[in-house]
C-alpha cells in the first residue's frame, strides 16, 4: 500500500510506533522520547521532511532547539529501518516497511511533497541486466521517481 492509497491512518501510524518500539526493546536500541517523537511526526506526514522542520516541531513540543537533535533522532531512525532519506528533497520519510530488508523506490509529488514508498527488486529488470552485464554485483539500489501523485493529477 503507497501513501497515496486511502487507508486507516491513525492504524497506520500506531501499528508502526507499537512495531518500532517491539524492535528497539528486543535490539536493546534505547528508543528516546525524542527519537519516538521524531518518527510519530514523521508517520503523520506522510512527506518528506527536512531536518530543520523535523527541528522546529521537536522544539514546539519541548524537545530541544539544537540541530543535532533532529539529526541525531533522524540519524538513529534511518540507522535502524524506521525512516529512509530522500536525497533528491534531502529530507526524510517514515518506511513503510519496517523491520524488513529492502530496496526501496520513492515516487515524489512535485506538488504537494507526498512521497510514497514501494519495493523494488533491483536484481531484476533493466538495472539488475545491465548490472550483470558490467560484472557489477548490486548490494543496494534506492530509486527516486517524480511525478504527480492521484490527488494533485489533474481530471
Amino acid at each position: 500500500m503507497s501513501s497515496f492509497s486511502k487507508h486507516d491512518h491513525s492504524a497506520c501510524v500506531s501499528d508502526a510506533l507499537r512495531a518500532a518500539e517491539a524492535h528497539c526493546a528486543a535490539a536493546k536500541l534505547h528508543f528516546t522520547p525524542v527519537r519516538r517523537r521524531a518518527l510519530e511526526i514523521l508517520l503523520h506526514e506522510h512527506k518528506a521532511m527536512g531536518a530543520y522542520d523535523m527541528l522546529a516541531r521537536l522544539s514546539e513540543d519541548g524537545m530541544g532547539s539544537a540541530p543535532p537533535v533532529a539529526y541525531r533522532a533522524l540519524d538513529f531512525l534511518v540507522t535502524h529501518g524506521f525512516a529512509h532519506k530522500i536525497e533528491k528533497l534531502n529530507a526524510y520519510v517514515a518506511c513503510a516497511h519496517p523491520g524488513k530488508t529492502h530496496d526501496p523506490a520513492f515516487m515524489i509529488c512535485r506538488s504537494c511533497d507526498a512521497v510514497a514508498e514501494a519495493a523494488t527488486n533491483p536484481q531484476a529488470g533493466q538495472l539488475g541486466r545491465a548490472a550483470q552485464d558490467a560484472g557489477f554485483k548490486i548490494e543496494r539500489a534506492v530509486i527516486e521517481a517524480e511525478g504527480i501523485c492521484p490527488l494533485c493529477k489533474p481530471a
